[in-house]
């Protein structure tokens, strides 16, 4: 299963998870992984021999007028970018356009009728997938040269969908299995939830947030930033008087580059202090097996790996300075591990990492936005910040995911209408 992960991860890593980095909707398109040579047309091309997968998308919000999206790689089309038609159906393989910010030449608005109603549909293999889900208007896609896809941004005020109240959950669906999650790495909007039924009768359900779940986030940002003063309350979008979305704090920073500024610089330093006179144990959970690491002449060193003092902007984003990914695939491995103890702010309470979850978000320094959104999802699971898929080896997962080899449906509900879970979540 670890792989599954790991190839959502890479999507992340090369932004095509995050919606947040589209400062111009027209010229800076949600970028895929490397992937072969993409033809630049495809025909639709009949499905019945391939294997497909049927989605039931069930609206439990208030609306009438909800929509659904799914957008992705068509695995067996070349890994060309692939949207779905709007009768649940017909794959729709978008050509080239001649310019940038060129509309999309079919209509993939998946209307999914009353309150309680429910819509299947039927999707080929596909990688580095979304279900996107907008209520009461629909949302806008483009097209640049390439093809490449423009998805919706939350940061991005240029962007038609920015007061549009949105979402997605992740997927990845081949010939090995079907891997979906929950993702608020980005942003909270409106609540997904997550049911997978497999063909030996296996029932795996993600609850996702009640209706309210965003005025709960919202609502603990705010009673946060009371509490510090650190900025969290900016985290919060709204429009009309409303709550419309919570920013994640590494996209609250794209659109804010002075917030929290120095935030964890105090927490780094106590870590720093603390692993110069002791070692620290990294499971990586990989072949690399147990490696340790203690401070030298100020940088955290693993025999060969080595790490700075990680900012701020570092540490919420899992993926710059000492986080930055490259050719060490020991480091590789250490990286999410390092990242997530930092997020929640584990390092003075353990010596051993990943560290079991009772410990999670103990310190005042801390990712309060992630701590904030486990609390308010029904089971407490939800993809928070970009490495919360990491546990302690047997460890309870954190990151709202559902997986299967056997898929037989997959039922994603939007709104949180009927939410509920079983057993009730364990508190962080």
């Amino acid at each position: 299963m670890g792989r599954f992960k790991n190839l959502l991860q890479r999507v992340r890593s090369n932004g095509a998870s995050s919606t947040s980095d589209q400062n111009a909707i027209a010229v800076q398109p949600r970028q895929p992984p490397a992937q072969p040579q993409e033809q630049k047309v495809v025909a639709t091309a009949p499905q019945a021999t391939r294997p497909t997968l049927s989605i039931a998308l069930q609206n439990q919000t208030t609306s009438s007028n909800v929509y659904a999206y799914i957008s992705g790689r068509a695995i067996d089309h070349g890994n060309v970018w692939f949207l779905l038609s709007a009768d649940g159906r017909t794959p729709y393989y978008p050509t080239s356009p001649a310019s940038v910010g060129s509309p999309i030449q079919q209509n993939c608005a998946i209307a999914l009728g009353a309150p309680g109603n429910t819509v299947t549909v039927t999707i080929p293999h596909i990688a580095g997938g979304r279900i996107w889900f907008s209520i009461d208007a629909p949302l806008t896609f483009v097209l640049n040269p390439g093809p490449a896809l423009v998805e919706p941004s939350v940061t991005n005020y240029s962007d038609p969908n920015i007061y549009t109240n949105w979402g997605f959950a992740e997927f990845t669906f081949n010939s090995d299995q079907l891997y979906a999650n929950i993702s608020y790495v980005d942003f909270v909007g409106p609540p997904i939830a997550l049911n997978l039924t497999t063909q030996s009768g296996v029932t795996q359900h993600i609850s996702g947030m009640p209706s309210n779940g965003l005025d709960q986030v919202c609502n603990g940002l705010r009673a946060q930033h009371a509490a510090d003063g650190k900025g969290w309350d900016q985290l919060v979008v709204a429009h009309n008087g409303r709550n419309l979305r919570a920013l994640s704090p590494n996209q609250g920073m794209v659109t804010n580059p002075s917030l929290f500024g120095n935030y964890y610089d105090d927490y780094v330093n106590r870590a720093w202090q603390k692993f110069s006179s002791q070692p620290m144990s990294i499971d990586t959970q990989a072949g690399f097996g147990t490696v340790s690491a203690q401070i030298q002449n100020g940088t955290l060193t693993f025999g060969g790996s080595t790490f700075t003092k990680p900012s701020t902007r570092d540490i919420f984003s899992c993926s710059t300075g000492p986080f930055a990914t490259g050719a060490n695939a020991e480091t590789n491995t250490i990286i999410p591990r390092l990242a997530a103890a930092f997020n929640r702010s584990t390092l003075l309470v353990a010596n051993d990492f990943p560290a079991p979850a009772n410990l999670y978000y103990k310190d005042p320094i801390t990712n309060h936005y992630s701590r904030v959104v486990h609390s308010a999802n029904l089971d407490g699971k939800g993809y928070a910040f970009p490495y919360d898929d990491v546990q302690p080896s047997g460890g309870a997962d954190q990151s709202g995911e559902v997986h299967a080899g056997d898929p037989k449906l997959f039922t994603v509900t939007v709104g949180g209408g009927n939410a509920s879970v079983n057993p009730p979540k364990r508190e962080l």
